[in-house]
């Protein structure tokens, strides 16, 4: 694949399923003798209850659930939150939500990455839907230090920013209003299938995002929704407040789906997944190739290929093209990246080509996480003895 960056060693040894297409580049990865990976055994394994559930039954569960959001939603202006990127997995539930009868309050969170794409896809959904929307904005230069950091600790998940403040701000927004439900667009259809350790962060570490931002940068987080382990308690155990991924309660298909956005939204689709941000698809199409030795678009065209969603001819000819409709593109995203973080230079060369660091090298709260979820099983087991 010529969008990583091999060493002769690891050419040597690279290996692809022949199911799916994850393949070496995921240190983890193990194969069976018919050159079948873990991680699509696994995905299929966990999934299938969910994948291949019974129409009617998964129509029953759906009414059930759309019953509960609307009798806990009773007397409030909302009944549900959902977080709205551009992308197609949240702007199909918030057209799903809306046929189904709910009242969702749709969440923004503006982190200064947003394509012309995503506002306008945004905008035309909640105005067609007549929906009421809250954009949260993070202060740009207080955001591009908290970013600076990141870069300079030289650890994998930048991402780590976007995803923790948007957990942060549909949680606040869910409480402000006193809604139990959180609706996602988190889907086992488009991305069930686990990534690799090594290639995220766990993403409540409020701990290591101060921890690296401390040691790095003067910058002050003021505008960031910082979201920690001990919120997602609070939210989750005693506001009562429950993230659902309620694409999985529906027989959710991608391009079937897209074509009725396109036609009734006028909404336009980005080339891979997650790139209605600029920044996400310059890390996903060119950092983490380049630093990390990561293409993601392994895993999402992976669970496309395992739910009969996309052919895996289709996706190796994906993976064997730069993860951008052109080499413009690319070269422009780089000229944008590098004028919006005020690079010198020559400093996106060094950056990418100095090693990375795991984030347990920072301070971290994953033990904490580990040892209350280990806690919580072994209630749970007790309670199931009694």
């Amino acid at each position: 694949m010529i969008t990583k960056q091999l060493s002769s060693n690891q050419i040597e040894s690279y290996r692809q399923c022949t199911r799916c297409v994850m393949d070496t580049c995921a240190r983890d990865i193990v194969f069976d003798e018919n050159g079948i990976c873990n991680y699509c055994t696994e995905f299929l394994s966990s999934s299938s209850s969910v994948l291949n559930e019974d129409p009617e039954n998964k129509n029953q569960k759906l009414e059930e659930f759309v019953k509960e959001v609307k009798d806990d939603g009773k007397g409030k202006p909302y009944d549900c939150i959902i977080g709205v990127s551009g992308g197609v997995d949240s702007s199909w539930v918030l057209v799903q939500a809306v046929k189904l009868g709910l009242r969702p309050l749709a969440v923004h969170m503006d982190n200064g990455w947003n394509s012309e794409l995503a506002q306008n896809n945004i905008a035309n959904l909640v105005r067609g839907l007549g929906v009421d929307l809250f954009t949260y904005v993070i202060d740009w230069e207080e955001y591009r230090g908290l970013m600076q950091a990141f870069f300079d600790a030289d650890v994998v998940d930048v991402e780590l920013l976007y995803d923790n403040a948007m957990l942060g701000v549909n949680y606040q927004q869910a409480n402000k209003w006193g809604i139990k439900h959180i609706l996602a667009g988190t889907n086992l259809a488009t991305e069930g299938m686990r990534m690799p350790h090594q290639w995220n962060w766990f993403k409540y570490d409020a701990r290591n995002i101060r921890g690296i931002v401390k040691r790095f940068s003067k910058t002050s987080i003021k505008t960031f929704p910082i979201f920690s382990t001990l919120d997602f308690v609070y939210y989750k155990y005693i506001k009562k407040i429950k993230w659902a991924s309620f694409l999985d309660l529906t027989n959710y298909r991608k391009k079937e789906v897209l074509k009725i956005l396109e036609d009734e939204y006028g909404y336009k689709p980005y080339p891979y997944k997650h790139y209605e941000s600029i920044f996400t698809r310059f890390y996903q199409g060119y950092i983490l190739p380049k630093k990390f030795t990561i293409d993601k678009r392994t895993v999402h065209l992976s669970s496309l290929i395992l739910t009969g969603q996309m052919l895996r001819d289709e996706a190796i000819i994906c993976l064997n093209s730069i993860p951008y409709p052109n080499i413009n593109d690319q070269n422009n995203d780089i000229t944008y990246f590098i004028k919006k973080l005020k690079w010198p230079s020559g400093h996106l060369e060094v950056y990418l080509d100095r090693p990375g660091v795991c984030h347990d090298f920072y301070p971290t709260e994953e033990p904490l996480y580990k040892l209350l979820e280990c806690f919580y099983k072994r209630y749970l087991k007790k309670m199931k003895i009694k």
